[in-house]
Parts: structure tokens; sequence; C-alpha cells
């Protein structure tokens, strides 16, 4: 097993070295679209079983927004969603023989705790424009805009190493059991990577919930609580 921090690439496209880890974060992004497409083009009132579960994890996700970010969930229902969607699948992805995590690399863990860092901006601006945004930043007092600027910085640092860490070294702790025990024993250490993969999918949307949150209400106001507002049922 290769170490993560020595992606060999594959091929070249260019100048630009493609890596395994490229290569199934691009399979994973087309199952995603084509998945998000054959599910929205035959949508009825009358709900099949699949439309049933994938609107129940619709729900689930504005509600998470609701109670984490106590703003109506529709702005940030797209980016939040796919933002889990695509860690989970990517943490799953170690069920295909001879796939490894793209999430166990670093420069995709780099690349989307860099695309957090890029919607809290986003939002931020969008919800109190750029003087909003900045003054967001001297909050509690002046004083601390150094500290919470480098705030920002570190804690897009610390959404990267947590979930490159527990995700690669689940991958490593398997390799290694699988090469001295066989192929039933590492069974349950298995079942508890796939356990971790999706709590870290879950952790990290959940952090970029609450990164976007303290940006989007301006000068640190708590946004109004809609968290007892119910989704009608569909």
């Amino acid at each position: 097993m290769t170490s993560p921090l020595a992606s060999v690439a594959l091929f070249h496209l260019g100048p630009v070295p493609v890596t395994a880890g490229v290569e199934v974060t691009w399979a994973i992004m087309v199952v995603l679209v084509l998945g998000g497409i054959l599910i929205t083009r035959r949508l009825s009132l009358v709900p099949s079983a699949a439309q049933t579960v994938f609107e129940l994890i619709v729900d689930t996700v504005d509600a998470q927004i609701r109670a984490t970010m106590r703003v109506e969930p529709a702005p940030y229902r797209a980016f939040v969603g796919t933002l889990f969607a695509f860690i989970f699948v990517a943490n799953w992805s170690s069920l295909v023989p001879g796939v490894e995590p793209p999430t166990a690399h670093l420069e995709t863990d780099a690349a989307l705790a860099l695309l957090v860092f890029v919607a809290v901006i986003w939002f931020g601006i969008r919800a109190g424009g750029l003087r909003g945004y900045l003054a967001t930043f001297a909050t509690p007092n002046p004083i601390m805009i150094p500290l919470n600027f480098v705030e920002s910085l570190t804690r897009t640092f610390s959404l990267l190493v947590r979930l490159f860490g527990n995700v690669m070294s689940g991958v490593f702790v398997i390799g290694i059991v699988l090469s001295l025990a066989g192929l039933l024993v590492p069974i349950p250490l298995m079942a508890l990577d796939l356990l971790t993969g999706a709590v870290q999918a879950y952790i990290f949307a959940v952090l970029a919930m609450v990164f976007i949150a303290g940006a989007i209400n301006e000068e640190g106001q708590p946004a109004p609580d809609t968290s007892s507002q119910r989704t009608p049922p569909s």
C-alpha cells in the first residue's frame, strides 16, 4: 500500500497528473450526478419506495440544517447535502475491491476543506454583504480581528486533518490486518471502518454548517429559531 502523502500519477492530462484518487473522485461524481438525474426525472405525488427513501434523506438534511444553523434550509441544502453525500460515498467506496477511498488522500480532503472555506465566505457575503461579513471578524470587539481571522484558517485546516486522519488510519489498519490474518478476520474492522466513515461524513457536514452559520449571523447575533417548524409530509 502506497503512502497517502505520495500519490502516484496514473497518466497526465497535459501537465496535470491524474492519480487513482482523482479517478475514483470522478467516478463518484458521475455516479452521484447520474443518480440524481435518474431519481428526479420520475417524481410523483404517490412516491415509490425509492422516492420515499430519498425524500426522507432530504427531510433529514433539512431538519439538521434547521437545528444547527437555525435558518430555513433551502439556500444551503444543495451544498450541505452534496458535501455529505460525496464524503459518505467516498468513505464507503472501500467496499469495492481494489478501490482506496479518495478521502484517504490528503489532496482530496484539502479540496473539501477549501470548498467549505470558500462557501463560508460566499454565504456570509450573500447574507450580509461584504461589510456585514467582514464585521463578523470584529465580534465581540475589534481587538479580536486577528484572532478571528486566524481561527477561520485553523478551523479549515482542522477539517482537513480530522477527515484525512480518520479515513487514512482505517485504510491502513485494515490493510495491515488483512495481510497478517487472512480474509475473514478483518471483517469486523471493516464494519467499524464503514461506521467511522459515515460518522466522519456527518461530522464534516455539521461543522461546515456551524462555520457557515457563524458567517451569516451578522455581528454574531443568533438567527431566528425555526427549529420548531415541521416539514409537511410528502
